[in-house]
C-alpha cells in the first residue's frame, strides 16, 4: 500500500525543489460539490496526485475541494485528464500563475476539514447552489465604469494593502468568517445596487456572492477566477488592468505582480515598497513588508528582539521559543496587531 503522507524533512525537500531540471507550473483550483466521504476522497487524491509528482496543498471537505498546486509541466495535461475524471471536476477552471517561477511548494499536503473556506455561517438554510452571476474580466471593467456599482474586496488586509481594484472597499478584518457580516452590514441601504465581490482565485467570493443574496441584496456579481483568472483575461485581450499592484498568494512566492504600481510601503522605514516576507526569527515568522535596506539591516527581521535572537546560539533559541506561549511572538497578519511589533532599522 502507498503510504498516504510525507516522511521527508522540509529541508530535504526544499533542497530536491531546487535540484530540480525540469519546469514547474502553479496552479489553483476550487470546486464546490457534495462529498460523501472527505477522508476516502482525500486518499484517492494523494495516491494519484503524488505519483503525478504534484506538490501543493489541497483542503477536502463535504463542500468541496480547494487546492493550490505545482505540477511538472510536461505532466500538466496528465494532471488535468485525472481532475477531469472526477465527475465534478470535469471542464474545471484551472488557475494558471500569472507570475511563476515553479518554485511554489515543496510538498503534497492534503488535508480534511469541516468546510474548504471557513465562514462561520450556522443558518440552515443558507445553500451554495444560489450565487451571484460570474462576470469576466470585459464585464468587470464595464461594471467598474458605472456610477451604481460596489466593489468589495473579500480578502485580509495584508492581500489588500500591496495591491486590489481601483475604488474598492476594504472589509476591515482578517478573518472570512467576521468579513461575511461585516459585509452585509456595511452594504445595508445598498439592496438593489450593483455590489461585485472578489477575491484571489474566486473561492472567497463565490460564497460571499451567494451569502449577500441569503441576506436579501439583488444585483450581486462575482469575479470569475478571481484576480488570477482576470488578469490573464485582460492581457490576452489587451484590456487595461483596473486591479493595480501585486495580487498576495498563499505559497512561496507570496505575490504575483499584476501591474508595476507600488501601493504599500515598508513597514520599517515606510519607503514604498510590496514585498512581504516572514521574520527569520523561527520563533515568530511575522509576515510583513520589508525593502531590501530594511531586510539587510534587520537580517531580515521584523524586530530588534529577533534580530537579537537569531545571532544567539541555536540551543538558547530554543529555549526562548519553549517559553513563548501567545506572547509578542505569536503569528498574526493582522495591520492593527502588527504595526506596534516592527522596530525601525537599527542605524
Amino acid at each position: 500500500m502507498a503510504l498516504l503522507h510525507n516522511r521527508v524533512s522540509n529541508e530535504e525537500l526544499k533542497k530536491r525543489l531546487m535540484e530540480e531540471t525540469f519546469p514547474r507550473t502553479t496552479i489553483s483550483f476550487y470546486c464546490y460539490f457534495p462529498i460523501g466521504n472527505p477522508q476516502e476522497f482525500r486518499d484517492y487524491l494523494y495516491k494519484n496526485l503524488h505519483a503525478l509528482q504534484a506538490f501543493g496543498r489541497i483542503y477536502v471537505a463535504k463542500e468541496g475541494i480547494n487546492a493550490q498546486m505545482s505540477v511538472p509541466t510536461d505532466r500538466f495535461e496528465d494532471f488535468r485528464n485525472f481532475l477531469y475524471s472526477i465527475e465534478p471536476l470535469n471542464g474545471l477552471r484551472l488557475n494558471i500563475a500569472v507570475d511563476d517561477d515553479g518554485k511554489s511548494f515543496w510538498v503534497l499536503k492534503i488535508k480534511v476539514r469541516e468546510k474548504i473556506v471557513a465562514d462561520g455561517i450556522e443558518d440552515p438554510g443558507f445553500s451554495m447552489e444560489r450565487k451571484g452571476k460570474y462576470v469576466n474580466a470585459v464585464q468587470m471593467n464595464e461594471l467598474l465604469q458605472d456610477p451604481d456599482t460596489i466593489v468589495i474586496d473579500m480578502r485580509n488586509h495584508y492581500e489588500y494593502e500591496v495591491g486590489h481594484f481601483e475604488n474598492a472597499l476594504e472589509i476591515p478584518s482578517d478573518t472570512f468568517r467576521e468579513q461575511l457580516p461585516m459585509a452585509v452590514d456595511m452594504m445595508k441601504g445598498n439592496e438593489e445596487k450593483n455590489i461585485i465581490m472578489y477575491c484571489t482565485g474566486g473561492i472567497r467570493c463565490e460564497k460571499a456572492s451567494a451569502y449577500m443574496l441569503h441576506k436579501g441584496f439583488q444585483n450581486v456579481f462575482h469575479l470569475e477566477g478571481g484576480i488570477i483568472n482576470y488578469a490573464r483575461q485582460a492581457q490576452a485581450a489587451e484590456l487595461e488592468s483596473k486591479f493595480i499592484g501585486k495580487n498576495f498568494v498563499f505559497d512561496d512566492r507570496l505575490g504575483e505582480r499584476i501591474t508595476d504600481h507600488v501601493i504599500a510601503s515598508c513597514h520599517q522605514c515606510g519607503k514604498p515598497c510590496d514585498d512581504h516576507t516572514n521574520c527569520k526569527n523561527d520563533g515568530c515568522h511575522l509576515l510583513f513588508i520589508q525593502c531590501k535596506d530594511c531586510a539587510e539591516t534587520m537580517d531580515g527581521c521584523c524586530s530588534t528582539a529577533c534580530k537579537e535572537t537569531i545571532h544567539m546560539p541555536v540551543e538558547r533559541q530554543k529555549e526562548i521559543r519553549r517559553g513563548v506561549e501567545h506572547g509578542q511572538n505569536i503569528f498574526n497578519k493582522s495591520q492593527a496587531r502588527l504595526r506596534p511589533r516592527i522596530s525601525p532599522p537599527v542605524k
